[in-house]
């Protein structure tokens, strides 16, 4: 039996348990994959100052993020097909973060509906919003969200129009996937995860299929989205979903000190540094880079978060130093989910929280508000 102690451990079991289309779908970037790389290869090039004789006695790694108590200052960011990668993803993955004490963010492009997360959790779960040119579909989606009691609205605004991802043409993706056979001699090989998939109904996108007119199933979902996403969309359209919301607004997608700016002039009650996981403009920024000039123009307005690359608590650890009050992970979930559905979740949480606790206790920090650049080497660290 694999001995699992490490994220990467998870996505070389995912790897082997999730069908290639899928599984490609989550680990891959946009163009030539050169942001999606620098998201996680920046991290590597921070050093880390150790300490010694410091008590590290009663450590913790709770705060708040968005004046939310989490056990760590890490929430599950929004994944599309997430319910793909292992039946009934979204619902596991939620029941794991409200187990482990973190928020768990929902994604438009769910399986699993926003009901059937409120079904299944007590917890207020986050909701991530992309904005669609049927203006009413939105409108409900909203509304949806609040009958659920969605304790915070994610808005993606980095995602008007998609950045072509190389590998998702090539597998031709689509869920349910189609019976082609290359599809189904893959799935073969898969019997765990097709196993799974008939035990459940969830197989489309639970937000979409039934509520939008005219959709009742999404074989054509590339052709859908290339009509629905808005690429009109601006800081007005902010505004009226911040009026329609009517509770607390994070907005995703930021990686310049301008448009932080403009963020933290709308209202929004936090901001998450982003490039949508090198998955748009391949050639942008990593997060890490982008993060410490967006912490230095707006942090003292708005709360900034960020997201790309975390593989690690030493990652967190260094999020955290550089300034954001918050970090997301997106793909250690999913690896973790595609190799053991919940328990793979939850191992995920359990080795970034324990790298986080022992890189604080190394650097002579026992709780995360001592946690400044003053842990990094200096000349290590984008300024």
């Amino acid at each position: 039996m694999t001995v699992i102690t490490t994220i990467e451990d998870l996505r070389v079991l995912a790897k082997k348990r999730v069908p290639r289309m899928f599984y490609d779908y989550a680990d891959s970037g946009s163009w030539t994959e050169s942001t999606y790389r620098a998201n996680e290869g920046d991290f590597q090039s921070i050093k880390l100052r150790q300490r010694v004789a410091v008590n590290m006695e009663n450590r913790s790694t709770a705060t708040q993020m968005v004046g939310v108590d989490v056990r760590m200052p890490v929430a599950i960011a929004p994944t599309g097909l997430t319910g793909m990668q292992h039946a009934d993803g979204e619902i596991l993955a939620a029941r794991a973060a409200e187990k482990f004490g973190i928020p768990f963010t929902l994604s438009t492009m769910s399986i699993c509906s926003i009901e059937d997360i409120a079904a299944h959790t007590k917890a207020p779960f986050w909701f991530q919003l992309y904005v669609m040119r049927d203006r009413d579909f939105i409108e409900r989606l909203i509304d949806r969200a609040k009958a659920a009691k969605c304790g915070a609205l994610v808005l993606t605004l980095d995602l008007q129009i998609l950045g072509q991802r190389h590998k998702d043409l090539k597998n031709g993706l689509s869920a349910p996937p189609k019976l082609t056979i290359p599809n189904i001699l893959n799935i073969m090989t898969k019997p765990r995860w097709a196993l799974g998939m008939l035990g459940t109904p969830r197989r489309q996108f639970g937000n979409i299929v039934g509520h939008v007119k005219g959709v009742t199933d999404m074989g054509n979902l590339s052709a859908w989205t290339s009509q629905q996403f808005d690429p009109r969309l601006n800081w007005g359209d902010v505004e009226w979903i911040k009026k329609r919301w009517g509770g607390k607004l994070i907005v995703k997608g930021i990686q310049d000190v301008e448009d932080a700016r403009i963020a933290a002039d709308s209202g929004a009650d936090a901001l998450i540094v982003s490039n949508h996981g090198g998955r748009q403009l391949d050639g942008a920024e990593s997060s890490i880079r982008a993060l410490p000039a967006v912490v230095d123009a707006v942090g003292s307005r708005i709360e900034v978060h960020m997201d790309g690359g975390i593989r690690s608590g030493q990652d967190v650890v260094k999020a955290w130093a550089l300034g954001a009050r918050g970090t997301y992970i997106g793909r250690a979930m999913l690896y973790g989910l595609g190799a053991m559905g919940e328990a793979g979740v939850t191992k995920a949480l359990e080795i970034i929280r324990n790298e986080l606790d022992l890189t604080m206790a190394f650097c002579g920090r026992t709780q995360m508000a001592q946690v400044d650049k003053s842990i990094l080497l200096p000349g290590t660290y984008p300024t």
